[in-house]
């Protein structure tokens, strides 16, 4: 099957990432190229799509932000929806299969497995997690030959404010519209940090997050950055802080979230396998 897929692509396996502002920028990029470069069986290419090219590696193939013909871009949205400049008819020099990486992931394993599943022609997206009844895909991690979301792009770009408002999602879109329906990688793959790695509460108090053997990637979505589980602290509202030393908190009223209950589960150790995978 691998045969197949990177016959269509020339041999080479492609990576593609997208960045845009200042949230992320080069150390994130750099991060995120050499976690693919040590987990990855070459020939391998690897494209940023950016607005800032400065203090990226020299191996990276830089190629400006592909061109979105929305004037107004959707507000008041949790979807990240620049990405649908990923869904137009060219994306630089490449041809066929690309596998979409975010950049605030951590690979854990290797990435070979990612071209070796379904046809060249196929999306394919990793599992979305949090939501166990619904058939969700997630755009953390997704492969799609160049051109063939271009309907989907399209249909965006005729009512962006619409779209969002109707799927929220740019992941569920994709899902329920790319042209021939889409597969989903295998779950265990691609995890979510904490559906996956964090302990529930009380277990979360005395075992640090733990990796299961069978992942490849790891995703941390919305506010909980590899760097925060790194130092202990549950996204940009939590505190590094011990164990004993968070619950004192909850009794002296010196925190920010509110609900005891939210407040007790949303506490993590340290993970030192995220800083282990999470470097350049």
């Amino acid at each position: 099957m691998m045969a197949n897929i990177l016959a269509a692509s020339g041999g080479v396996k492609q990576i593609i990432c997208i960045n845009w502002g200042t949230k992320y920028g080069a150390p994130f990029i750099n991060r995120l190229y050499a976690m693919v470069a040590r987990n990855i069986t070459p020939p391998f290419t690897f494209t940023c799509f950016n607005d800032n090219f400065e203090g990226l590696r020299p191996e990276i193939l830089c190629e400006d932000l592909p061109p979105l013909n929305i004037a107004d871009m959707p507000t008041n949205t949790p979807g990240i929806w620049q990405k649908s400049r990923l869904w137009g008819p060219k994306l630089g020099n490449l041809k066929g299969p690309v596998l979409f990486l975010d950049l605030d992931i951590v690979i854990v394993g290797s990435l070979d497995s990612f071209f070796e599943v379904g046809e060249p022609d196929d999306v394919i997206l990793a599992r979305n997690q949090t939501t166990p009844f619904e058939r969700l895909g997630q755009t953390s991690l997704f492969r799609f030959p160049v051109g063939k979301l271009v309907p989907l792009q399209q249909k965006f770009a005729a009512n962006p404010q619409g779209i969002a408002d109707e799927y929220r999602f740019e992941q569920r879109f994709v899902t329920r519209n790319a042209p021939g329906g889409v597969k989903l990688f295998p779950r265990r793959w691609v995890l979510h940090f904490r559906q996956d790695c964090h302990w529930t509460f009380p277990l979360n108090y005395f075992f640090e997050p733990r990796l299961p053997a069978d992942a490849r990637v790891v995703l941390f979505p919305r506010s909980l950055l590899p760097q925060h589980a790194i130092d202990g602290q549950y996204g940009y509202r939590g505190r590094v802080d011990t164990p004993l030393g968070h619950i004192r908190r909850l009794f002296n009223g010196d925190r920010r979230e509110k609900n005891p209950l939210r407040y007790l589960r949303h506490y993590i150790r340290p993970a030192p396998w995220v800083a282990e995978h999470w470097r350049e």
